[in-house]
């Protein structure tokens, strides 16, 4: 018998399929947990409707996140103030917290901290290149410099 996946069940599909299953395990198992229903003409169409409108939805997000892109590519360099001793060593290290804030600040785009990719080593004053994951498919790359108080 055919379903629609309302959710997504291991080793059968992912949301939105339709697949093939056997009538006890979608009466015992699939539909008393609302993850499938019945494919019927109606059910099918509605499917058409939310896959369309999910489509559309991805697209506007994935404009957006390119927009979102290019004001961050825009920037030539973001300074970032911080204490630092006589040979450059800076006291303690500069944090994604920081960074996204600085961001936040110079591009007004807010950036989650756990999407920026920082070197491993920022406790000297220069200059570091870091990577903003804004979507699956959209990246940023701008620089930071850090300068002394």
């Amino acid at each position: 018998m055919k379903v629609i996946l309302q959710k997504s069940v291991q080793k059968l599909g992912k949301i939105g399929d339709v697949v093939e299953a056997s009538p006890g395990y979608f009466r015992n198992y699939l539909e008393p947990r609302g993850l499938a229903m019945l494919a019927t003409g109606g059910a099918l169409k509605k499917r058409e409707e939310d896959l369309e409108t999910l489509r559309k939805k991805a697209e506007t997000a994935h404009q957006a996140a390119v927009e979102v892109s290019e004001k961050i590519q825009a920037l030539n360099t973001i300074q970032i103030a911080a204490k630092a001793g006589e040979s450059g060593r800076l006291f303690g290290k500069i944090t994604s917290k920081e960074i996204a804030q600085a961001l936040s600040k110079e591009a007004n785009v807010e950036i989650d901290k756990k999407s920026l990719k920082t070197p491993e080593d920022m406790s000297a004053l220069g200059t570091y290149k870091i990577t903003a994951k804004i979507a699956p498919e959209v990246q940023a790359e701008f620089s930071i410099e850090i300068i002394p108080e």
